[in-house]
C-alpha cells in the first residue's frame, strides 16, 4: 500500500528529483506548483497541462491538503485570528494583520512550545510536535484562500506558536516555497521575519541558507531578568546571543530587530533601558517595544502609558531606530495560544 504523502512537504528541487525518478520531465514540478500556490488547486484532475498519466500517478503518491478552520475571530481593528485543525486533530494559530496598504500574516510553526517563556501563553500547552513544511506553508496558502485581495497579503511573521530555529529542516524548506517568485508563494525574502528567542547555534545555518529578516525575542537586559522570563538564557546568555548578533551576515542597510516585551516591574525601569541601551551598541539593531499582553493565566501586567513612552524615549535620545508596537486585536482572544488553549480545555 502507498501511504500518500502532502505534496507541499516537497520543495521544488525535490519535486524536480522525484518527477525524474519517475521519467516525468522537470518542468513539469514548475506546472505544478502554479497550480497548487497560484491557482490554488485542491486535486491534481484540474491540472489540465498535464498529462492524464502524470496526474493519476501524483494522486496515487501524493495529497494536496488543506487545514481545518476550527474557528475564526475578527477584531475591530482588522485583525483576523485563525484556529486551524491539523490532520492529527491537533490545534495551530494563525492571525492576519491589516497594514496601511497591505497586510501580515503571523504563522506558527510547532504546535505549542518548548521554550517556557514566562511571558507566553502558548507555553503552558506544552510541546507537542514540530509542524510540516507543508503545514507551515498551508497557512499562508489556505488564508490568502480567503481573502477578497490575497495580492495585499505581502509580508510573512514566523512568530506565532513555537520556536521557528527548533524546527529548522521544515521552516527552511517552506521558506524556498515561500520566496518562489516564479512557481511558489511570491514573498519577497524582505518581507519574511524570523523570529526566534535566541537559539544561536542555527545562526550560521540561517545566515547561509536564506536572507530572510532576523528578529530576536530579548525582553530583558541582564541574565538575571532574562532567564527567569526565557528559560533559554540560561544555555546562551546575554553576552553569547550578542557576539552572535554582531556576526550574523546582514547587508550594507539590513538591521537585526530586538523585540522587548515590556512588563511592570521587571523590566521596564529606567535602568533598565540604559542597560538595553549599552548593551545593543555593537549591533546594527532597531527596538520594538511591545507591551505586554495581560491575560487570565498570567500576573504579569503590563506597564503604565508613561512608564512605557518614556523608555521609548530614552532609546531615541540615545539615537536608536525604536518603535511601540501595540498589540493588535486587543477585543478578541489577542494572547498567542488563547484560542488553541480554549480548544484544548473544551476537550478535556
Amino acid at each position: 500500500m502507498i501511504i500518500r504523502n502532502d505534496i507541499k512537504d516537497l520543495t521544488k528541487n525535490e519535486l524536480v528529483i522525484w518527477l525524474q525518478d519517475n521519467g516525468i520531465q522537470s518542468f513539469r514540478a514548475g506546472q505544478i506548483f502554479k497550480w497548487i500556490y497560484l491557482r490554488q488547486a485542491d486535486t491534481f484532475d484540474i491540472m489540465t497541462d498535464i498529462g492524464k498519466t502524470t496526474r493519476e500517478l501524483l494522486f496515487s503518491h501524493f495529497t494536496i491538503e488543506r487545514l481545518s478552520i476550527m474557528k475564526t475571530e475578527q477584531s475591530a481593528d482588522g485583525s483576523k485570528k485563525y484556529l486551524f485543525q491539523l490532520q492529527d486533530g491537533n490545534h495551530i494559530e494563525t492571525v492576519l494583520i491589516p497594514e496601511k496598504n497591505h497586510q501580515t500574516l503571523c504563522i506558527s510553526t510547532q504546535v505549542g512550545c518548548a521554550q517556557n517563556c514566562k511571558f507566553c501563553l502558548t507555553a503552558k500547552g506544552g510541546f507537542v510536535r514540530n509542524l510540516t513544511a507543508g503545514e507551515i506553508l498551508a497557512q499562508v496558502r489556505d488564508v490568502k484562500n480567503t481573502l477578497d485581495h490575497p495580492e495585499q497579503l505581502k509580508n510573512i511573521v514566523l512568530m506565532g506558536m513555537g520556536e521557528p530555529l527548533a524546527n529548522y529542516d521544515n521552516v527552511i524548506k517552506a521558506l524556498d516555497t515561500m520566496r518562489d517568485a516564479d512557481h511558489g508563494l511570491k514573498i519577497s525574502a524582505r518581507k519574511i521575519t524570523i523570529s526566534t528567542a535566541g537559539l544561536i547555534h542555527q545562526f550560521s545555518a540561517l545566515g547561509r541558507d536564506t536572507d530572510v529578516n532576523l528578529a530576536i525575542s530579548l525582553n530583558a537586559s541582564d541574565n538575571k531578568t532574562r532567564s527567569m522570563l526565557m528559560p533559554i538564557n540560561r544555555k546562551y546568555p546575554i553576552e553569547h546571543l550578542i557576539e552572535a548578533c554582531r556576526k550574523y551576515p546582514l547587508a550594507p542597510r539590513e538591521k537585526i530587530t530586538f523585540e522587548y516585551i515590556l512588563i511592570q516591574g521587571v523590566n521596564d525601569s529606567p535602568a533598565d533601558a540604559d542597560r538595553l541601551i549599552k548593551l545593543l551598541r555593537s549591533v546594527k539593531s532597531k527596538i520594538n517595544l511591545i507591551p505586554f499582553n495581560e491575560h487570565p493565566e498570567s500576573e504579569l501586567k503590563r506597564p503604565d502609558n508613561q512608564v512605557i513612552n518614556d523608555f521609548l524615549q530614552k532609546l531615541h535620545d540615545a539615537g536608536y531606530t525604536a518603535i511601540i508596537r501595540h498589540s493588535k486585536g486587543q477585543d478578541i482572544s489577542a494572547a498567542c495560544g488563547q484560542l488553541r488553549a480554549n480548544q484544548i480545555r473544551k476537550q478535556e
